[in-house]
């Protein structure tokens, strides 16, 4: 597992752990039962504070992705469908908030944008005519 942190970005050290392993959770690179770093090995090698590492590791746990065992570290919980689709549409909300920001900044509007989305999810279907009408509209 490879943690990248950037002091620059705006986003909290912490919440960008949190993101980075939540992330490789619902991708599958961290798989069910895989036991992650300790708080003071992940800590060590990212060069911050146990406070910061804790802090993320309460919060996955928090949200379901991980559990943490007194004496035998924290390990990545089985997916809870639910919790990846809420995970998945606060990732397509966020998608869509930078998209109509950049949209805002170049003038273009509804109807611009339902083009626009129109034409990418036609492009989908193309690329996959398999997933043809699976939430396809």
């Amino acid at each position: 597992m490879r943690v990248v942190l950037s002091n620059s970005s705006g986003v909290p050290l912490y919440q960008q752990i949190k993101e980075q392993i939540g992330a490789a959770i619902l991708s599958g690179d961290l798989a069910e039962d895989t036991a992650l770093p300790s708080v003071r090995a992940l800590a060590r090698d990212l060069r911050i504070s146990i406070i910061t590492t804790n802090r993320a590791y309460t919060e996955l746990a928090a949200e379901g992705f991980i559990a943490t065992v007194p004496g035998k570290g924290a390990y990545v919980l089985p997916l809870d469908s639910a919790l990846v689709r809420e995970q998945l549409l606060r990732q397509v909300e966020d998608g869509l908030q930078t998209a109509l920001d950049a949209a805002r900044r170049a003038g273009l509007g509804r109807a611009d944008l339902v083009e626009i989305l129109d034409g990418l999810m036609q492009a989908e279907r193309q690329e996959n005519p398999s997933e043809t009408g699976r939430n396809h509209r």
